[in-house]
């Protein structure tokens, strides 16, 4: 992998992660038409870093809020919606503890995946549009359901952010409380994935076949493209129904299934 086709994969990485559109998804497109193969997922797990890093800037003050919050050491609000993020998260934990080589031999498996979960990303979009909007908060088992939205969205397609904020919105949760508990849930999964990745070796350039200076490359550019899709994605959600990711995710998700069917 060159620096620019890092760049470009970064670039693709950070503007589709917090867009409902499927950032694993359309890093294995951009794979596809780049014709590039790599070893394993450190590529991936890099740049997922580096959108969670965005989230944190993004998010800082929320953030700063709720860690103070939780070291008064009592049941608070902050404590309490720390607590919910901690539910949403057990979904992925058992994911990622007893299906970590199965879902990784699922990134392998190419566009079939990809398009059938991007065509189940726009069904979960539309639905949106034609249930009444909710006004009720995020109780501790609305955060469980959401985390097995996102558990299941591990399915290159299958958009992480599409997938929790729909199941919200479909539970009734209000716009901005989905869309900000959305992007916060994700921060210890990811975290933790690179943090085990990098204690492994498995970070390591000569392990993953790709230079240090392509997974910089590809950070950076994957940092800077998520940090403006996640102030666009949170005004988005607020103000405007979800319908044009919809068609750009079914007509994705049809192009990839004809692209295979004709090659």
């Amino acid at each position: 992998m060159s620096i620019l086709e890092a760049i470009l994969l970064g670039l693709v990485q950070g503007l589709t992660e917090f867009l409902p559109v499927s950032s694993s998804g359309h890093l294995t497109i951009g794979k596809e038409i780049l014709g590039i193969e790599t070893e394993n997922l450190t590529f991936e797990v890099v740049v997922h870093a580096a959108t969670v890093l965005s989230t944190i800037v993004a998010f800082r003050k929320e953030i700063l809020s709720l860690i103070m919050g939780l070291f008064k050491f009592k049941l608070n609000e902050e404590t309490d919606y720390v607590i919910k993020i901690c539910i949403s998260m057990i979904p992925v934990f058992i994911i990622g503890i007893f299906f970590k080589d199965y879902v990784e031999a699922i990134f392998g498996s190419g566009l079939l995946v990809v398009g059938i979960s991007l065509l189940v990303t726009s069904t979960l979009l539309f639905l949106t549009t034609v249930v009444k909007q909710g006004n009720s908060e995020i109780t501790k088992g609305k955060a469980l359901v959401i985390g097995i939205a996102q558990a299941i969205a591990v399915l290159p397609g299958l958009s992480r952010s599409g997938a929790t904020i729909s199941t919200g919105l479909l539970l009734g949760v209000k716009k901005d409380l989905v869309a900000k508990f959305s992007f916060l849930m994700v921060l210890v999964p990811v975290l933790g994935e690179a943090f085990l990745e990098l204690m492994s070796g498995d970070l390591a350039a000569a392990s993953s076949g790709i230079s240090s200076m392509s997974l910089a490359a590809g950070f950076f550019a994957a940092f800077l493209s998520g940090l403006f899709a996640c102030k666009v994605m949170i005004a988005l959600v607020k103000r405007a129904k979800l319908t044009g990711f919809a068609i750009y995710c079914a007509l994705a998700g049809l192009i990839c299934l004809g692209y295979l069917m004709f090659n």
